[in-house]
């Protein structure tokens, strides 16, 4: 009984975590997220805190992350026409993962790189 648990519990746990990695895949949409942990900003903001990120990719991605709830995009009817970048609530549900991630992080540093 104990064995069948485990073998359903495996697909599920790894289609939740392929499902969160095709979320979060890429070079760009984790340092997008972090940028955003500190408040909602504008395009030129996020790219300024990233640095090396081009503006079409900045702006794929952006769309990606809104696509699956995890940014929300709020157009200003301005002149010129403001739009800010927040997390959703979703999104700030990552910030645990982030944490973590930035703990592995340091220790795979610390490890590998001395």
């Amino acid at each position: 009984m104990e064995s069948e648990t485990k073998n359903n519990t495996c697909p599920f746990r790894l289609r939740a975590s392929r499902d969160a990695l095709e979320i979060i895949q890429g070079k760009w949409r984790i340092p997008i997220v972090i940028s955003l942990t500190y408040g909602t900003k504008r395009f030129g903001e996020i790219q300024r805190d990233i640095g090396d990120v081009s503006p079409k990719m900045l702006s794929q991605e952006l769309k990606a992350l809104e696509e699956n709830k995890i940014i929300s995009r709020t157009l200003y009817d301005s002149m010129p026409v403001t739009v800010e970048y927040s997390l959703t609530p979703l999104g700030q549900s990552m910030n645990k993962l982030l944490d973590e991630l930035l703990n592995w992080g340091n220790h795979f540093r610390k490890e590998i790189v001395g």
